[in-house]
């Protein structure tokens, strides 16, 4: 497989502009350096790979306005808990109940709950990112300073992946993050927690949704998910104390007992020794309290963000509700 990706590699050699030439980037040299020592890559097709990876803008400018860091909950949820989003969910879910059925009987993830992380990442595989992959990583490796320790494992990682998986590097697409496939998995991620679910010996998020169904379950399994428990709820709140409990962190620091001594009013079947955060949310009718627990975090893992978490919770009720 290995020589045979390195023979792809040498075919795709193409006219490019002298800017877009990412193999005359000074950080460039030594990081084929490091895959050649580290990884056994060969010297010469990774410098004609190079040759070819593009520094794109568009990506710097978006990674610099994430949704996720501009909007508050009444703005970022008009963006996913739409009705054409909910509606092709349960025709989601409809079209692979069997798949799902599965991942929830062997990995103990809902289906409602996978659905709506391959909604919110992709509106269930319809988009899934129009970028090279190459040029994403490379741009966001080599031109990105507050991350580009990050993102220079996941150029690493998409390369390694790229190998093993028999994939022409030139030719994934994905976000302008890097993330690929139904579930938008980064590089690592993908090595990582894909699976294969049909039993093809190929684990393919990309192009077929089983695979992806199963990944995605696995990924929420491997961060330790709790089949039967609650993901968030409303609660209500007393006073001012509450205000003291409050914290950016999307760790579980305090105990429901806490909260409750903090004013806030948790339902009564919800154990004083639970972990859990209270978050205030401004949304469309005024300032929303929740309580996130465990599974609210594990959502975190996928996305670190609790805007993220609770849009993928609320669609993935949605769905669930159907009709």
């Amino acid at each position: 497989m290995v020589k045979a990706w390195l023979r792809a590699l040498c075919c795709w050699c193409v006219v490019f502009p002298v800017s877009a030439n990412y193999l005359e980037h000074p950080e460039v040299a030594g990081f084929i350096r490091e895959m050649v020592a580290e990884h056994e890559f060969d010297q010469a097709s990774l410098e004609q790979l190079f040759a070819q990876a593009e520094k794109k803008q568009s990506i710097l400018d978006a990674i610099a306005r994430p949704a996720e860091k501009r909007l508050e909950w009444k703005g970022y949820r008009k963006i996913f808990l739409t009705e054409d989003r909910i509606a092709k969910g349960r025709a989601f879910v409809k079209e692979h109940a069997e798949t799902l059925a599965r991942a929830e009987r062997e990995l103990g993830v809902p289906p409602h709950i996978i659905a709506a992380i391959i909604g919110v990442e992709t509106r269930y595989g319809r988009h899934k990112g129009s970028y090279r992959v190459i040029d994403a990583l490379s741009t966001l490796a080599f031109d990105y300073p507050p991350r580009s320790k990050f993102f220079r494992k996941e150029l690493a990682q998409a390369l390694l992946l790229a190998r093993e998986q028999g994939f022409e590097p030139l030719a994934l697409k994905g976000s302008y993050a890097g993330a690929m496939g139904y579930g938008q998995f980064i590089p690592s991620s993908y090595r990582h927690y894909a699976i294969d679910f049909d039993g093809d010996k190929v684990a393919d998020i990309l192009d077929n949704p089983v695979d992806a169904i199963g990944s995605v379950a696995n990924y929420f399994k491997q961060h330790k998910w709790r089949s039967g428990e609650a993901v968030a709820m409303p609660v209500s709140v007393q006073g001012k104390k509450y205000e003291g409990v409050l914290h950016d962190s999307l760790k579980l620091k305090h105990r429901v007992a806490d909260l409750r001594a903090a004013g806030v009013t948790v339902p009564k079947g919800v154990a004083d020794d639970k972990q859990a955060k209270l978050l205030a949310l401004q949304g469309a009718e005024g300032l929303e309290t929740w309580l996130a627990l465990h599974n609210f975090y594990v959502i975190t893992r996928y996305n670190h963000s609790h805007l993220y978490a609770m849009a993928v919770h609320q669609l993935s009720q949605e769905i669930a509700s159907a009709p």
